[in-house]
């Protein structure tokens, strides 16, 4: 088998270009020397796949990383990630549909949670990953555990803050502040952690912000996809 990781991105390229970073940087730590991640990428216009969002048009967001997804084995990818948390709403058609395994950003962090003892996550993410169920159902059904999300209010905040500014590579301490004020009143209402469930929202929030433990989902599949490089991860555990 390929242990050629291949990157479905650009959905920002700010975080796609966290991916490319995280995974060289592991790759480097454990290896030592110039050894480096063997890498495929297709870098998307984003443009394009916000628009198939915001007009509700999944299927044909589901057929283009579909696409992209083949083009990727074509070329000898040995596995696939979507660098994004919100395009896993479409991950299962894009793991049927290009004969290779895709490491699951959603069972990824659960995995990591569970490990760490974890029950009740806050779960950070743009809109359409906090108000769809696919990301909290897939957590509760595969691990057992209870995500929960911002009131109406700071949803909009969370999203808005995601799109006009992390995505466009614009951090500003204010919105800092409002994410940090989300996490601490969550932790009133029971949360005992927070998943940074964007893969922009490390540009923002880091471990030493936040009253509770942080998992970033960015840089925990990008540790996945170098366990996949490095031979161990299972095969059936990065299958959708």
């Amino acid at each position: 088998m390929s242990r050629t990781i291949g990157l479905i991105g650009g959905m920002s390229w700010e975080s796609t270009a966290t991916y490319y970073r995280e995974i060289n940087e592991l790759v480097r730590l454990r290896h030592g020397g110039l050894v480096s991640a063997d890498i495929l990428m297709h870098s998307v216009n984003f443009d394009e796949i916000v628009t198939m969002q915001k007009a509700g048009r999944w299927d044909l967001a589901e057929e283009r990383l579909a696409e992209v997804g083949r083009g990727l084995a074509g070329a000898g990818a040995g596995c696939l990630l979507i660098c994004t948390n919100t395009m896993h709403l479409v991950a299962d058609h894009v793991a049927r549909n290009t004969g290779v395994p895709l490491i699951h950003i959603v069972d990824v962090v659960g995995r990591d949670l569970v490990a760490a003892g974890m029950k009740k996550p806050l779960l950070l993410a743009t809109r359409y990953t906090m108000e769809q169920s696919f990301y909290r159902d897939r957590l509760r059904e595969r691990f057992g555990l209870d995500a929960m999300v911002p009131e109406a209010q700071d949803r909009t905040v969370v999203h808005d803050i995601i799109f006009d500014e992390l995505c466009c590579g614009i951090v500003k301490e204010t919105s800092r502040k409002s994410y940090i004020d989300i996490i601490e009143y969550a932790k009133t209402q029971g949360a005992d952690c927070v998943i940074l469930g964007c893969t922009e929202i490390g540009l923002l929030i880091e471990e030493k912000d936040s009253v509770l433990p942080v998992f970033d989902s960015t840089k925990l599949h990008a540790r996945a996809a170098v366990d996949f490089f490095d031979g161990c991860l299972e095969i059936d555990a990065v299958a959708a």
